[in-house]
């Protein structure tokens, strides 16, 4: 989990390209290839290293192998740009047949002529999945997970949860909330929010500011290491914070002793990121054992799995998530009607500015 944290507070700072949803074609065609039997066949898979990686091994590889008896062989790097690496060094030889990573690395691959186009007419499962988050990467990404951040609150102060980021403002707080750091991507989001709940956007990010500097004095810390915030809430010294996805810190969560919860509920919305599978182009296995694979991952249960074990917002309209995980993981009626997806590419350009003005605030 560590890499592709460590990948999602990049993202904008480092993106190549443009994460540009496209229009899925219709109708959809419902091939053999989601159950067809492949056994015998072998398909090369190139994932995170960390929780994130185990995660996909247990619930989309296993499952595949055991609905359609094909071998998945898995090859696991030290994050995105680790598995960009690792496909750049191999050129031309067909190793791999599937990729999962961040945008930043799907767009990169793609500029780089890397990667082939899925065929979504082989993808049914995408019916499901709201046209926003299907595709990316200039049409070499497949959807298939949301990065989603949340307010993060103290269980034993505050009995419910917020609904709106005007909580980070509410005196009663102050010296007893946390902000993301200024190079992370959620602090890119928090100004955004922060702009549009006081008359401006992201394209006009001045008021956006001027509300960030009423926080200047009410921030405890800002939270850099993880763990240091997780147990701030353990001892009691922290109420609220965020904009933060509680995939930082999963295990300490679910835990009841850290008295924390998350909430996705804000009438503002949430902000999310599109995580990515992609297929390069020169590739060992056959064609529709690989979108077989893609389109397994986009089931519902399997999405619901998977969501539930990273504390990610599945893609999939229909996923199931396991009871345990709902109140960390944001349910698809939440994402259809409050996540936003920002525009990374514009962001890229305004970051640096933004990171100086965010820092020239909060580091006094």
């Amino acid at each position: 989990m560590q890499e592709i944290k460590r990948g999602r507070r990049q993202v904008i700072k480092t993106i190549g390209a443009a994460l540009a949803a496209s229009a899925l074609p219709t109708p959809f065609v419902n091939l053999r290839a989601q159950e067809q039997n492949f056994s015998g066949k072998t398909l090369r898979l190139l994932t995170w290293s960390d929780d994130t990686g185990a995660a996909a091994l247990r619930n989309i590889a296993a499952s595949f192998t055991a609905r359609t008896g094909a071998k998945v062989i898995a090859d696991r790097a030290d994050g995105t740009s680790g598995m960009v690496a690792k496909v750049k060094a191999a050129g031309d030889r067909p190793t791999y047949d599937v990729i999962t990573l961040a945008g930043v690395g799907a767009a990169g691959l793609g500029d780089a002529g890397l990667l082939m186009k899925p065929d979504l007419d082989k993808l049914p499962n995408l019916k499901e999945v709201a046209p926003q988050y299907r595709t990316g990467a200039n049409g070499f990404g497949v959807g298939y997970l949301l990065w989603s951040d949340g307010l993060i609150y103290n269980t034993a102060t505050l009995k419910t949860a917020p609904t709106s980021y005007e909580a980070l403002w509410d005196p009663k707080y102050a010296g007893r909330i946390f902000l993301p750091p200024p190079e992370w991507a959620e602090a890119v989001d928090l100004a955004i929010i922060a702009a549009k709940m006081n008359g401006g956007s992201q394209q006009n990010i001045e008021p956006g500011f001027k509300k960030l500097m009423e926080l200047k004095d009410r921030v405890m810390t800002l939270g850099e290491n993880p763990n240091q915030v997780a147990d701030l809430f353990r001892t009691g010294s922290l109420d609220i914070g965020g904009i933060y996805s509680p995939a930082f810190f999963p295990d300490q969560i679910r835990k009841p002793e850290y008295k924390m919860g998350v909430t996705y509920g804000m009438k503002e919305g949430f902000a999310t990121q599109l995580m990515f599978t992609v297929i390069p182009k020169s590739h060992p296995g056959d064609s529709d054992l690989i979108h077989a694979f893609i389109n397994h991952s986009l089931d519902a249960g399997v999405q619901g799995r998977m969501a539930a074990d990273v504390l990610n917002g599945p893609v999939n309209s229909k996923a199931v998530i396991p009871a345990a995980s709902r109140a960390f993981v944001p349910s698809p009626q939440q994402i259809a009607e409050k996540a936003v997806l920002h525009d990374d590419k514009a962001l890229a350009v305004v970051q640096p500015a933004w990171i100086k003005r965010y820092t020239e605030i909060f580091s006094a």
